[in-house]
């Protein structure tokens, strides 16, 4: 046996060490890059040089009807550096920063209110274009994508502003050019958004994805070694008998509980993480310590089927939904308390050899856990006596915990088929317990 053991440990270190090889050979993949902004702040970067040519060339077209023309020429040679030379700021999110999107809207704003200096005051209140002309509404663009729909109404409002200043009055063709643009922005900024949450929840389900595969390779890993292995020690145990076979029924309870944490893909909670023990496995489960009603309902979640899973062993099998089964973590651990509770009744009176099945379902409204064995079953009255003689295990370890939840649990035992506890828990204790005080 010990052969065995040693060929199948250096069988899985061999393995391990291929597998870290091929992984570092491969590298970490690259960073995946957003479908729809980068493509947008390539566009940007196009829309800056074709505007910027845009209203040069009309400049040189309507040269003679400007008033003072080198005004014109100075700004344009600005406008044409500064787009050719900022090309590489526009490229993507990471390059355009707060501090050039601030220089880049001042470059439009500026050329916008020098317009009435270097055009004749009458072409400028027949609606004339400014100086930047279409190249300012990349300025406002290159806000939308870097910041979404709240920057892009920044800087189109203040482009409204400064329009409104240098035209003097509220012109029909002004007003009309700063609300498309304001809306252009905006709708744009708002795309971004919506593109970068889907980016974040794509990235969230590859991350998911990933990790099952993962938890998938190691499960069959564990099955082809460690599961292997200690079932081999259970049934060469079994033979060998006296402490051979105690190390072989504890090798089959680990066996057990490994093989429904793998399949689950569960990490039950550490010692430390409980405020109470609900129980471990062949070992009697001592009541939870007392906790404030409001404690029942901490707004952090946890899967009961975490708590749960320590109790499966060779002897008792849990089923539970492949989903997880959130509830309040306090209310959690009370309900595993109380299915400890069951399971050491179990233990007591239908001996250790006792089998005994824990059900948990995750119902729209409440959790439900059933605790079934195949012992002798409980003798009618017999739980009365009980109490009446000051036992208190199911009155108060399991009925009592549940009434403190606001839920009930309910025991069905036929002498002679076993015994059945049936534990309901609301996911709304606070909800419930109102309900319980008020009747």
């Amino acid at each position: 046996m010990g052969g065995d053991m040693a060929v199948r440990e250096r069988a899985v270190r061999e393995r391990a060490v291929r597998e870290k090889a091929v992984r570092e050979k491969a590298g970490r993949p690259k960073s995946m890059r957003m479908s729809v902004e980068q493509p947008l702040w390539r566009a940007l970067a196009g829309y800056r040089v074709l505007t910027m040519l845009y209203a040069v060339g009309f400049f040189a077209t309507a040269y003679d009807g400007f008033r003072r023309p080198w005004v014109a020429v100075a700004y344009y040679c600005v406008l044409f550096l500064w787009t050719l030379l900022t090309l590489p700021w526009v490229a993507n999110a990471a390059s355009c920063t707060k501090r050039f999107l601030a220089a880049d809207l001042t470059v439009a704003l500026v050329g916008i209110l020098i317009t009435p200096l270097a055009d004749t005051h009458e072409r400028v209140q027949s609606g004339g274009p400014t100086l930047p002309s279409i190249w300012t509404a990349g300025a406002v663009l290159a806000f939308a994508i870097k910041g979404g729909w709240r920057w892009a109404a920044f800087a189109s409002t203040l482009v409204a502003v400064v329009n409104l200043v240098e035209r003097g009055t509220p012109a029909r063709d002004t007003v009309h050019n700063v609300i498309l643009v304001w809306v252009a922005s905006i709708a744009i900024g708002y795309v971004v958004e919506v593109a970068r949450a889907s980016e974040r929840t794509l990235a969230r389900a590859l991350e998911i994805e990933a990790a099952t595969r993962e938890r998938e390779r190691l499960a069959r890993d564990i099955h082809d070694s460690v599961l292997q292995v200690l079932a081999m020690v259970q049934r060469r145990g079994a033979v060998l008998g006296g402490e051979a076979g105690e190390l072989g029924r504890m090798a089959g309870e680990q066996e057990v509980a490994l093989r429904a944490l793998v399949s689950a893909g569960l990490v039950p909670e550490s010692r430390e993480q409980r405020y109470a023990e609900p129980g471990a496995p062949g070992t009697a489960v001592h009541a939870a310590g007392e906790s404030a009603p409001d404690a029942l309902d901490a707004p952090d979640p946890v899967d009961l089927r975490t708590l749960l899973v320590p109790y499966a062993t060779s002897t008792i099998t849990l089923s539970e939904p492949g989903a997880p089964v959130p509830l309040a973590r306090a209310a959690a651990k009370e309900l595993a308390a109380a299915v400890g509770a069951a399971l050491d009744n179990v233990r007591k009176h239908a001996g250790e050899g006792a089998r005994a099945w824990i059900l948990v379902e995750d119902e729209p409204d409440s959790v439900v856990v059933t605790v079934r064995d195949d012992g002798p079953g409980i003798p009618e009255g017999r739980l009365a006596q009980a109490e009446g003689e000051g036992r208190l295990g199911v009155a108060q370890s399991i009925r009592g915990r549940l009434r403190d939840l606001g839920g009930d649990a309910e025991l069905i035992s036929v002498p002679g088929q076993g015994t059945e506890v049936e534990l309901k828990v609301p996911k709304d204790t606070r909800a419930a317990r109102g309900k319980a005080e008020r009747r």
